[in-house]
């Protein structure tokens, strides 16, 4: 397992201060502007909480997580979405599947950030969006050596074949929409 997965309680994952900080419906009423999704996949869904606020909007949700207790955790949230368990580099999924797939501080764990922006561009249909720490050192959240730049980000977007990238500075994430 890549020391930068996150290891810690999932609980934490859901507390209200983390869930204040990631701005969570700021960041899924952002998607629903830019992309009108009906579906969505969370590539690493975590607890769920991103999948359960699409899903509480109305959209048909499924996610990945490569870590079993994860994938647990999001179906004790969201029983009747399909959630797998898988890395980000390989979805299970056919080509166009989703409206919209969504990293969630997933992009800067991933073994092949290449690999795992091809994939979620392979099955989704309109876009992808990616939330990330901001590249400045912070006592919550990844170390900076984890973090990933903006420039990365953009360049592995542009290697992908987006033409169109969206840098969006949230008060404490940065979001990014590729299309």
């Amino acid at each position: 397992m890549s020391e930068k997965r996150y290891s810690e309680e999932i609980e934490r994952l859901r507390s209200s201060d983390r869930l204040k900080l990631m701005q969570v419906e700021e960041v899924v009423r952002r998607c629903f502007e830019e992309f009108q999704p009906r579906s969505v996949l969370d590539v690493g869904i975590g607890s769920a909480v991103f999948a359960e606020t699409f899903q509480q909007q109305g959209c048909r949700v499924a996610g990945v997580d490569v870590n079993p207790a994860m994938v647990k955790a999001a179906r004790s949230v969201l029983p009747e979405a399909d959630i797998l368990e898988a890395a980000a580099e390989n979805l299970p999924f056919p080509d166009d599947s989703f409206d919209l797939v969504f990293l969630g501080h997933v992009l800067h764990e991933t073994d092949d950030p290449h690999q795992a922006l091809q994939e979620a561009k392979r099955v989704s249909r309109k876009g992808v969006a990616v939330l990330e720490w901001p590249y400045r050192e912070e006592e919550i959240g990844p170390p900076l050596a984890h973090r990933l730049k903006p420039a990365e980000v953009e360049h592995l977007a542009k290697k992908e074949g987006f033409k169109k990238i969206e840098v969006i500075a949230l008060e404490h994430m940065v979001l990014y929409f590729l299309s």
